[in-house]
């Protein structure tokens, strides 16, 4: 059965996390990685975030997750695991998301809304796909952006 994680990373907002945690229940995601300062469910002494409750609605509860310091080893062995990685980014190099198929075993990230993904981590990453603009603004929030391409990409 192949397996599909969401992996967040140095997204600052407690509640864009919880947004995504609830869109990530809803469309069966395994396990969320939470990497670099992206913040976690629970603070250091074990109590949960209020803001990331709130808006993940138990969903933080139902969906496995993890923090990972550092996103290069994760990209590092999601590979070595076959994992077919897709970065949600505006690039010269991007693909409409909507010509996105998965197969396998997939890895799609989501990253910070204002420096977006550093050049080294998406030269590791086998598809970069983006949601074109037709308006002024240049990007969604992340946790709508999510959404969409989550919805679309896994053909939920």
């Amino acid at each position: 059965m192949k397996k599909t994680i969401l992996i967040l990373h140095d997204i600052r907002s407690n509640h864009n996390v919880g947004s995504l945690f609830r869109t990530a229940d809803c469309v069966g995601i395994d396990e969320v990685i939470l990497s670099g300062y992206t913040p976690t469910p629970i603070d250091k002494f074990n109590r949960p975030i209020k803001e990331i409750a709130k808006t993940a609605l138990g969903a933080e509860k139902s969906v496995s997750w993890r923090h990972e310091k550092d996103i290069k080893k994760v990209l590092k062995e999601l590979k070595k695991e076959k994992f077919t990685i897709i970065a949600i980014e505006q690039s010269k190099n991007s693909v409409d998301y909507k010509k996105v198929k998965v197969k396998g075993d997939t890895a799609i990230i989501l990253w910070n809304e204002v420096d977006g993904a550093p050049k080294n981590l998406l030269k590791m990453c086998d598809i970069v796909a983006e949601i074109p603009m037709k308006g002024e603004k240049e990007s969604l929030n992340v946790s709508v952006a999510g959404a969409v391409v989550l919805f679309r990409i896994l053909g939920v």
